[in-house]
């Protein structure tokens, strides 16, 4: 298990590979599977949160399991977790509990693009999911939590540990895009939010002003048009 006082020196520049940037109209490209290739970020947040929203776009022709967006922190493994399990299944988790979601697959742009956005709150322990600009039935889970601040994002894999514990089988393959993360945005907020039609409060994670660090091999490309 890495060590709180490890991960928290990747954003000190000491490894030479952080970077802050306006990723509008860029992408994550994860070319290949691998048990190592991932995107470290970075969440601006100074305390537990009790909700959050997410939103992120993606681009892939995989059908195994593969993770969104996996959020580990010490001592409690899958804090925040999206998980597509097969074609039509998304298992979201929040501090290790799960529920899943089914949607009609191969409902996105013509060019194959999917997005997605999920939100939870504590207070009612109520998580909704969006495909598409669309939302599916709601369900409820981990009602009254906390989700610590003392954790890792990663793009491209499933953490079982923080900042590691990745399997091959389980990674994402495509392109990634567009990933936010607010901690008081409603979804139907997020989704105008990230589309430029609404001002919110400050994000947790906003693409245009991203700190990240890419790790193996992940390659920053323009969104193909």
């Amino acid at each position: 298990m890495v060590k709180p006082q490890l991960w928290l020196l990747v954003f000190t520049g000491l490894s030479g590979a952080v970077a802050q940037t306006d990723l509008q109209g860029q992408v994550f490209v994860f070319p290949k599977e691998s048990a190592d290739a991932h995107v470290v970020l970075e969440m601006n947040h100074n305390g537990p949160l009790q909700n959050f929203t997410m939103c992120l776009r993606y681009f892939t022709d995989l059908t195994r399991p593969y993770s969104l967006f996996s959020y580990e922190a010490r001592d409690k493994g899958n804090e925040i977790l999206l998980f597509k399990e097969k074609p039509g299944l998304i298992a979201l988790f929040v501090g290790g509990e799960k529920v899943f979601f089914t949607f009609p697959e191969n409902t996105g742009t013509s060019r194959g693009w999917e997005h997605v956005c999920v939100g939870w709150e504590s207070a009612t322990g109520i998580a909704e999911l969006w495909v598409n600009w669309n939302p599916l039935p709601r369900k409820g889970l981990q009602k009254g939590y906390s989700i610590s601040n003392q954790g890792l994002i990663v793009l491209g894999q499933d953490q079982d540990s923080v900042g590691g514990g990745f399997d091959a089988k389980q990674s994402f393959v495509g392109e990634l895009t567009d990933v936010y993360m607010w901690d008081l945005a409603t979804v139907t907020e997020a989704m105008r939010a990230a589309s430029g039609d609404l001002r919110l409060p400050p994000s947790l994670l906003s693409w245009g002003a991203l700190q990240y660090e890419i790790k193996g091999y992940v390659v920053v490309k323009p969104l193909l048009k």
